[in-house]
C-alpha cells in the first residue's frame, strides 16, 4: 500500500478543480434548456469534453496521486487496499474542495449565462420516472468507470500506457448516455460543487448512493472476477544443480 503525501493531496485538489470547472463550463455553453431534457443539446460535445479532459488530467497528475479526482474511485481503491483509509479520507476532502472551487470559478465567469443550467448541477430529468431510476443510472455508470480504472491501473497484466485513454473514453461515453437522463455525474465531487454553488441538489441521494454502490460493486468484481480469473504468476524456474547440465547432455 503506497503512502501519499502533500503533493498527492494537492494534485487531487487541483485536478478535481480543473475537472469540475471545465465540465461546468461546457454544460453552461452547450446544454440547452427546454421542455425536454435533450432539447437542442449536443451531448457528443459534452461527452467528448469529459473524455479529453480526464485523459489530460490523468497524464498530468496520475504519477503523483494516481489521478482519482473522484471520491468513488478513492473508495474503490480503499476497498481493495491500494490506499490507506487516512489518505483516502484526505483525498475525498481535497476532491470535494476542488469541486466547489471549480464550480465557483465557473459561476464567477458565467454568472448570468449559467443560471439556466444551475452552473452544471446534475438533475434527474423528466425522461426518468424519479430519483430511484436516477440512482440506477449513477450506479451503472460509476460501476463501468471504476471497473475500467481498477482493471487498467491495478491489474498485473494490464497495458498501463493505455490507461488514461481507456479511462477518459469510458467517462465520455457514459456521459453521452447518462447526461440526458440524470446529468451524468458519476462523481460525488463533480455533483457536489455545482450543487452547492447553485443550491440545486438534484435529489441528493441518487448522486451519493449510486456512486457508492457502483464503486463497491466494481471493487468486488475486480477482486473476485478479474484478479481471481486472471493468469497466475509464473513459477520461478527450477534451479539446476552444478554438473547436472553436463550429465544431461552427455
Amino acid at each position: 500500500m503506497q503512502e501519499r503525501g502533500l503533493a498527492a493531496y494537492l494534485a487531487e485538489l487541483i485536478g478535481t478543480f480543473l475537472l469540475v470547472f471545465f465540465i461546468s463550463t461546457v454544460i453552461v455553453l452547450f446544454l440547452s434548456t427546454g421542455e425536454q431534457a435533450s432539447f437542442g443539446t449536443d451531448f457528443a460535445v459534452i461527452g467528448l469534453t469529459h473524455a479529453f479532459l480526464l485523459f489530460g488530467l490523468i497524464v498530468m497528475f496520475g504519477v503523483v496521486s494516481g489521478g482519482h479526482f473522484n471520491p468513488a474511485v478513492t473508495l474503490a481503491a480503499m476497498a481493495i487496499k491500494r490506499i490507506s483509509p487516512i489518505d483516502g479520507l484526505i483525498y475525498m476532502l481535497a476532491q470535494l474542495s476542488g469541486g466547489v472551487l471549480g464550480a465557483l470559478l465557473c459561476k464567477g465567469l458565467l454568472l448570468d449565462e449559467g443560471r439556466a443550467t444551475n452552473y452544471g448541477a446534475a438533475q434527474v430529468s423528466g425522461l426518468l420516472a424519479g430519483n430511484f431510476q436516477g440512482a440506477i443510472i449513477e450506479t451503472i455508470g460509476t460501476f463501468c468507470l471504476v471497473l475500467v480504472i481498477l482493471a487498467a491501473v491495478f491489474s498485473k497484466k494490464s497495458l498501463k500506457d493505455w490507461a488514461p485513454l481507456a479511462i477518459g473514453t469510458t467517462l465520455g461515453f457514459i456521459v453521452m448516455v447518462g447526461g440526458p437522463l440524470d446529468g451524468g455525474a458519476f462523481n460525488p465531487a463533480r455533483w457536489f460543487g455545482p450543487a452547492l454553488v447553485s443550491n440545486e441538489w438534484g435529489g441528493v441521494w441518487p448522486y451519493l448512493l449510486g456512486p457508492i454502490v457502483g464503486s463497491l460493486l466494481a471493487a468486488v468484481v475486480f477482486k473476485f472476477v478479474l484478479e481471481a480469473g486472471g493468469p497466475s504468476p509464473a513459477e520461478p524456474p527450477e534451479r539446476v544443480k552444478p554438473g547436472s547440465a553436463s550429465k544431461a547432455t552427455s
